[in-house]
């Protein structure tokens, strides 16, 4: 085996000290796998062991190169048993909501998993609360549960669908901690249900703390200096043994490390220890646990994705390295597969290791994840934790090596053993043939602390990151400034951003010692400043491998700017190509446009290779197109003449778009296919069921930019490109790339006319997100909007807001998630706004809106086809009052309060607008109503976030409909040419990360912050939103006291609730004046509580001492009153009290708590609401 030299590739030419130059490189290098090829049995079982290599050998080894036996010869040798007969039907646990830590790669293990039973002959059953995934669409499963994931809900499933077996490895934490209470609680073995793919013995081992070290010490395999502690006393007794700080705290059974963290000083260790105790799952034996580590803070961390069968045949499927070192949670690391540091001696240890793990934690078939650290001034290695479950990393190990890891489980846990699952990508080696790559792939995290002011940007052990970006290249810097540029975060590559500060020496080297989303862009800085390799070493404990990988990027980049675009010889184009530079990054550094940079490297024949991820590194030729590109190589692609689509996804996960988009470009290419297109998917996460490698006809693996998707069209030539079902990603290329395709006409390659972008032009697109345009249109419809302007500087913002009076909703034009939006109060609010938040100039205008207070708003979902036919899809009611950001706010389908009157407004609105703008495909429209009144919020013409919700609340795969009408099917043709009419109610409700963000407050407003989302659906809106608000992880309180602070405005409207509250045995405090109030409207029993600056013992104090079941707090939205509540909320949170701050929901949930009293609630699958549909 070969490993990636620890020294930086040499360019040609260049000694120590010698002037930079840019020619070419002798070889490029080919960073090993860290996987070997399969090698013969030894007995019945198969051990995989590798080919020798000397500690540091030439990276160009070609994988190929390797031996092995005969294909037959290990075939017949394995250890085989019986599939599994005597199982008939399987549930399988999805993974709820999106969260941070366990986000859409679930629903691609699921999904995969789903099938793979199906495809087996098993009945499947699916419970998943979540209905943005393909997973929860009713073909997947045979019956398919959409609601909460809680024992008590799971228990009639179970009785009602009788299967033999459950599947909880699928589904992250979520499954596996439910499958551990319905089996230590009895409710299984009631049932008799088997736990498959990982057993109650195999979960505790890796989860609980104190088992895990007792079997790693079995084992003889070092783990960090820890202890185990169950309560605070014990915690200090822990840290006072193992000695000095920093010391790491890991919570048991907990999620993306929450309640964990790394502490500093015996402050910061109570404040993480009673955050993990209050985190951590409890065990058997009802207590929470956390573990004191030893800090390895700088050690270098690596991941091993293994697999094992019933026979006991154990697969290395990939390697992982965490370029970021030991401190930050995995999750939020920049990782690397394959390893590129690790000495082939070091990496026998990892595999034999991880091998010896999975046998000991008694995972009998399926995938794990097992996490090492290894001291880089030593060699010692220590093991960190293992995953007996699909993880986060098993899907970026699916896509970087094409082995479909959560599929090949779900087939092992029926029994089969790996020979005999074949390969998809090469259909003629078995599962057991370990993959070898000869590329490199790179994941970057995205971040999204801008979203929760207060919350400190820094890293640790508890994940923060929102999504990621995956890129594959042929070398490291390649895949380094490709995944750079797919985070959509302004970056071209690994450069200095526009708007960057220059940083302060001191302040440089905090932001390098200290793990942070912007360190890559420090490193920049540092760099440039003229620090040495040995220097940002020293600060960021980062391998000198990587760190020189870096510096050759920065020198290149530095060579560039000396020279024109006329000055760089095509030699010279292709070896920066070659090296990750994207078109846009050499114009700025050359002066030239990217479309220059574009042409003239087309000119000069510096046009990428299109390659195939194959599993095999070529050794066998693949039959799935699994595509990256590169500048290094022949062309792989074998593009067709068939008629095709581009299909453009959403790119890394964000707040504000999401999985849900994903969903809609999985459906649009099912539904194309099916249609007799090939489908031609394009994305760059890692997470997705969109890049899963049978989700289309052929997937490029590539960045979401207007110089990447034109090498795609130039190569596939497609009829035409889909840009409507990525959210803003897509729909912000769409200009450029119509641009480039009208000045540069490409005909299509089925001879049908030319490329072109399919579904509403962009400029109707445009029309809608251009407020002039956009007002203009409105006026000319007669169709009302709150009053309004726009304001390219403070002055005009200021006499905006004076004329509309406060408050005001002020936010930036062509935003997404409601980023940077407002309301304020005040013109300092104003003042601070311009100043702090937004830039603020004629290019970048500022909306400023009459915020309509106490209004209700609502989302209209619509199609359209080309001959300006509109159907209405759904009608959705917010919940929340307007203010609150649709993203957040929980919602119902059908409406539940609006008059009718103002419904056939919006029924006459939304085909008006539709016809105005030409739109074919989705149109989705926000209203709000006030005083009887219908006002147009906005309009977008693509899907929105809402669409696999209202597919699911309605029965129509909506996004299958939209890709056949742009196709240019009409809505009678697809048989959808009415708004479909509802027996039942379905309720969304949003999930948000603030128990991740401390210091982040908990008051909802118009800027989004949700990550994910779950459904309820029942006969009454009552039950439904009880559904949704279970599903969201709220603990609705049975019984106990219901603290209420309002303020002046809704104090009337908040007695029903309470006088409802009162009648069903709830206690009530409240501040001094609600409580007057709730007194002298007849609400019975009402407590008088202090605020925290009155006094003690407050409300505060209450919570500490769970006197508190649930809070109803209401904020006047002045920056005061946001303050003086800030720290009841947060505290609110720690307690996990929940935590309601409109009226409106607060209404909601205590009509839920009602209906909860009245009954117990039923699950019904999807299948028995649309049974046509099933």
């Amino acid at each position: 085996m070969s490993t990636a030299p620890k020294a930086a590739q040499p360019l040609c030419g260049r000694e120590a000290g010698a002037g930079f130059s840019l020619a070419p490189r002798p070889a490029l290098a080919r960073p090993h796998a860290g996987l070997s090829r399969p090698a013969p049995f030894r007995g019945t079982r198969l051990v995989v062991t590798s080919v020798s290599a000397p500690e540091k050998a030439n990276s160009t080894t070609p994988a190929a190169e390797t031996t092995k036996p005969p294909f037959t010869a290990w075939d017949t040798a394995v250890q085989r048993v019986a599939k599994r007969t005597d199982i008939k039907s399987v549930l399988v646990l999805g993974a709820g909501p999106i969260v941070i830590g366990q986000a859409c790669e679930f629903d691609y293990s699921g999904t995969q998993a789903c099938k793979a039973l199906k495809a087996e002959g098993y009945r499947v059953i699916l419970l998943n609360s979540n209905p943005a995934t393909i997973m929860t669409d009713p073909e997947t499963a045979d019956a398919t549960y959409v609601g909460p994931m809680t024992p008590e809900l799971v228990e009639p499933i179970l009785a009602r669908e009788r299967p033999d077996a459950i599947l909880p490895t699928m589904g992250g934490q979520t499954a596996l901690n439910l499958a551990k209470n319905l089996s230590e609680n009895g409710v299984l073995a009631k049932y008799n249900v088997e736990l498959i793919g990982a057993k109650l013995e195999s979960i505790n081992k890796a989860e609980d703390r104190d088992l895990f070290s007792k079997a790693m010490e079995k084992l003889n395999l070092k783990m960090a200096a820890s202890a185990i502690a169950t309560n605070m006393d014990e915690a200090m007794v822990a840290a006072d043994k193992i000695g000095a700080f920093p010391l790491i705290i890991r919570p048991a059974f907990t999620l993306g490390g929450t309640g964990g963290g790394i502490a500093y000083n015996m402050d910061e260790f109570k404040e993480i220890v009673n955050a993990g105790l209050t985190a951590s799952m409890t065990t058997q034996a009802r207590c929470a646990l956390v573990q004191i580590e030893q800090s390895l803070l700088g050690w270098k961390e690596f991941e091993l994705e293994v697999m094992r069968d019933l026979a006991d045949n154990v697969v290395i499927i990939c390697s992982i390295e965490n370029v970021d070192p030991m401190g930050v949670h995995t999750g939020d690391s920049i990782t690397v597969a394959p390893s590129q540091t690790l000495t082939d001696k070091e990496y026998q240890r990892l595999r034999d290791a991880s091998v010896a793990i999975i046998r000991e934690m008694g995972v009998e078939c399926g995938g794990s994840n097992v996490q090492m650290a290894i001291n880089p001034a030593n060699g010692d290695m220590v093991i960190i934790e293992m995953n007996p479950r699909v993880s986060r990393s098993s899907a970026l190990a699916s896509k970087a090596t094409g082995f479909p890891i959560a599929k090949m489980a779900a087939r092992l846990a029926c029994g089969n053993t790996l020979d005999q699952i074949p390969n998809d990508i090469t259909r003629k080696t078995p599962a057991s043939f370990e993959p070898s790559i000869d590329y490199v792939v790179t994941k970057i995290p995205r971040f999204a602390f801008e979203k929760f002011p207060g919350a400190a940007p820094v890293l640790t052990t508890q994940m923060k990151s929102v999504g990621e970006a995956m890129a594959i290249g042929r070398t490291f810097q390649e895949s380094f400034q490709k995944a750079l540029r797919s985070l959509e975060t302004g970056l071209d590559g690994w450069s200095l951003p526009p708007n960057w500060k220059r940083q302060t020496p001191d302040k440089l080297q905090y932001n390098m010692r200290v793990p942070n989303p912007e360190r890559m862009v420090v490193i920049k800085q540092a760099l440039e400043d003229g620090l040495s390799i040995e220097e940002v070493h020293e600060y960021t404990s980062i391998d000198p491998w990587f760190l020189a990988q870096l510096q050759e990027l920065h020198e290149a980049e530095t060579w560039l700017k000396t020279r024109t675009l006329a000055q760089l010889s095509p030699t010279e184009l292709l070896e920066l190509k070659r090296r990750g530079f994207s078109d846009p990054q050499i114009g700025r550094c050359t002066g030239a446009s990217d479309l220059d940079v574009r042409a003239a490297r087309v000119a000069a024949g510096v046009v990428p290779s299109m390659k195939r991820v194959d599993t095999c590194a070529a050794e066998f030729e693949a039959a799935t197109p699994y595509m990256y590109s590169s500048y290094d190589g022949e062309c792989e692609c074998e593009a067709t003449t068939q008629p095709k689509v581009l299909i453009l996804g959403g790119g890394p996960n964000r707040i504000g778009q999401g999985i849900e988009f994903d969903y809609c470009c999985c459906h649009a290419s099912y539904a194309l296919r099916d249609a007799g297109y090939e489908t031609i998917m394009m994305n760059s996460n890692p997470e997705t069921v969109s890049t899963d490698y049978d989700t289309s006809s052929r997937l490029y693996f590539e960045p979401l930019t207007v110089e990447d998707v034109l090498n795609v069209i130039e190569k596939e030539r497609p009829e035409g490109i889909i840009v409507q079902f990525g959210g803003q990603t897509p729909l912000k290329l769409a200009a450029g790339v119509a641009a480039w395709l009208e000045a540069h006409p490409i005909p299509a390659a089925s001879g049908r006319g030319n490329v072109s972008i399919w579904g509403t032009s962009p400029d109707a697109i445009d029309e809608a997100e251009d407020r002039d345009r956009w007002m203009a249109l409105l006026d000319r419809l007669s169709i009302r909007q709150p009053p309004g302007g726009v304001a390219t500087n403070e002055e005009q913002a200021l006499a905006i807001a004076e004329r509309l009076t406060y408050p005001v909703m002020v936010r930036p034009s062509f935003v997404l998630g409601g980023r940077a939006m407002e309301i304020v109060h005040s013109a300092a609010d104003i003042h601070r706004y311009i100043t702090t938040a937004v830039e603020v100039d004629p290019a970048r205008p500022v909306l400023v809106d009459k915020y309509l207070d106490r209004a209700d708003e609502l989302d209209v979902d619509a199609l359209a086809d080309r001959e300006g036919n509109v159907v209405i899809c759904g009608i959705l009611q917010h919940i929340e009052q307007a203010g609150v950001h649709s993203g957040d706010s929980a919602c119902t389908i059908p409406p539940q309060t609006i008059p009718q009157e103002c419904l056939d407004v919006i029924r006459d609105w939304t085909p008006k607008l539709a016809k105005a703008l030409k739109v074919v495909g989705f149109l989705n429209i926000q209203y709000a109503v006030q005083d009887g009144k219908v006002f147009i919020i906005e309009a977008n013409p693509r899907a929105s976030r809402t669409v696999p919700f209202v597919a699911k609340a309605v029965g129509h795969p909506l996004a299958k409909y939209a890709s056949l009408l742009m196709s240019g099917a009409l809505l009678s043709d697809i048989g959808f040419t009415a708004e479909p009419v509802l027996g039942h109610v379905a309720v969304k409700e949003a999930v948000l990360p603030f128990d991740k963000f401390p210091g982040a407050d908990t008051l909802l407003g118009p800027e989004m912050r949700s990550t994910g989302e779950v459904m309820g659906i029942d006969v009454s809106f009552a039950k439904a939103f009880a559904k949704a608000a279970i599903a969201a992880g709220q603990r609705l309180p049975a019984s106990g006291n219901v603290f209420i602070t309002m303020e002046d405005k809704y104090k009337d409207a908040i007695v029903p609730s309470a006088r409802l509250l009162a009648d069903m045995g709830y206690g009530i405090l409240a501040t001094k004046h609600t409580a007057e109030h709730l007194t002298a409207a007849g609400v019975p029993g009402v407590t008088s509580v202090l605020k925290i600056q009155e006094g003690r013992p407050s409300a505060a104090d209450l919570l500490r001492n769970d006197d508190i079941a649930m809070m109803i707090i209401t904020s006047t939205g002045d920056e005061a009153d946001v303050r003086d509540g800030r720290d009841l909320r947060r505290l609110a949170l720690a307690h996990k009290v929940p935590i309601i701050t409109t009226i409106a929901g607060a209404k909601a949930t205590v009509g839920a708590l009602q209906a909860l009293k009245e009954g117990a609630l039923e699950q019904v699958p999807l299948q028995d609401y649309f049974p046509k549909k099933a």
